[in-house]
């Protein structure tokens, strides 16, 4: 790809022609005082200083026109011109600015011109060059035109090159810069989709147990009502209380996503475990073996959920007659859940969405464990999660 140059270079190569031509193509005999037509030498100047104004934008068109009178220039002129100064930046004009091969017409061109000319002038009867032994005349201004063809080509080959690796360095630190984009903004959708994950973890944690205990404290209120009008005021206080408790941890997550001020309350640990199964109603029995330890946040937070959601499966899929029970083993590497129950197992008809089950499983997983939940063979449903401690000091 040719290089088309801006305003600003071509207003330069315009005026680096117009400077040659009239320096090199109206001397007259005042400097070179040999026989040669001056409208010859002229016409045969011309076509080697006004083309390099085509040296950025056409420098082959220019290189072809310079070789036409170029070697006119050898043909007619008994002497050189002076316009043969131009040789050496048309050379490296076509060097710099043409591509591949291509740019190998110029050396071509030049050392054609190299012998012809040479060997002209030093068979000429100039008395500026002629002398008894015209063949060291020929070597002598055959290795100066020479020179004046391969040099400029190896620096114009050299600072192209010199540019090409140049432009390769830019562009592999912007593509290494917009991999660097494309990496953040994948981290940041990552980010972004486990923070939603997780927010909706926390919804149905939420809402799913609140609501479950809330429906069956409802259910059970409503029967003791008529019997027992003070077993249904404290159902009524479960009641609130668990409503009370869903609406700040709902006003906490919030406020969260709208990154403003949220209600500050602690998040729930493995000691808040036996007061959530308290509030899930005498069908739901606790079993602890062991003493809890002392574990990170995160690490209390999955325990609680898992069991919350273990709990609020067990009371919306088990049926009015099924006993729950939870068992927790405070182990020293470990904490393992197992929840069971009585309830209808393979029977239940499934909501479709399973949201409750597969968020067990995205918290263990989080925390280096594993849950499994499902039907049991002998009857009703299982869950069985363990955390390891050791994960979750790291």
């Amino acid at each position: 790809m040719l290089h088309r140059g801006t305003r600003r270079e071509l207003t330069a190569d315009a005026a680096l022609a117009a400077g040659l031509t009239a320096a090199t193509c109206f001397w007259g005999d005042v400097t070179f005082p040999y026989h040669d037509s001056h409208l010859a030498t002229l016409l045969t100047s011309l076509p080697l200083t006004v083309p390099v104004v085509l040296r950025r934008k056409q420098p082959l068109i220019m290189l072809a026109v310079a070789t036409v009178g170029g070697l006119l220039q050898c043909v007619v002129l008994e002497a050189p011109s002076p316009s043969l100064i131009a040789v050496p930046i048309i050379t490296y004009s076509v060097a710099r600015w043409v591509p591949g091969r291509d740019s190998r017409l110029a050396l071509l061109a030049g050392f054609i011109g190299a012998i012809v000319g040479p060997y002209r002038w030093s068979h000429t009867a100039d008395p500026w060059i002629a002398t008894p032994n015209p063949h060291n005349v020929f070597y002598l201004l055959f290795l100066i035109c020479a020179a004046m063809v391969l040099v400029p080509y190896q620096i114009g080959r050299r600072t192209r090159e010199n540019d090409e690796a140049e432009l390769e360095r830019e562009l592999a630190a912007e593509a290494q810069y917009e991999a660097q984009l494309a990496a953040q903004a994948e981290r940041a959708r990552s980010i972004e989709a486990r923070t939603r994950n997780e927010i909706a973890r926390e919804l149905h944690d939420v809402v799913a147990h609140s609501l479950s205990v809330i429906t069956v404290q409802a259910q059970g209120g409503k029967a003791l009502a008529a019997k027992n009008p003070d077993a249904a005021a404290q159902v009524l206080d479960t009641i609130a209380d668990t409503s009370r408790e869903a609406l700040v941890e709902m006003r906490r997550i919030v406020g969260v996503l709208r990154e403003g001020p949220a209600e500050y309350r602690p998040q729930p640990t493995l000691c808040d475990i036996p007061a959530m199964t308290e509030r899930a109603g005498e069908r739901v029995h606790l079993e602890v073996t062991g003493t809890a330890p002392i574990v990170p946040p995160t690490l209390g937070l999955a325990a609680y959920r898992i069991c919350q959601e273990a709990v609020t499966n067990f009371l919306k899929h088990a049926g009015d007659q099924a006993t729950c029970w939870m068992r927790l083993d405070y182990e020293p590497d470990r904490i393992v859940i197992d929840v069971t129950d009585d309830g209808a197992g393979a029977a239940v008809v499934d909501d479709g969405a399973g949201n409750g089950l597969r968020g067990m499983s995205e918290r263990a997983a989080a925390m280096g464990g594993t849950a499994r939940a499902g039907p049991r063979p002998e009857g009703g449903f299982g869950v069985h999660a363990e955390l390891p401690l050791a994960q979750a000091d790291r």
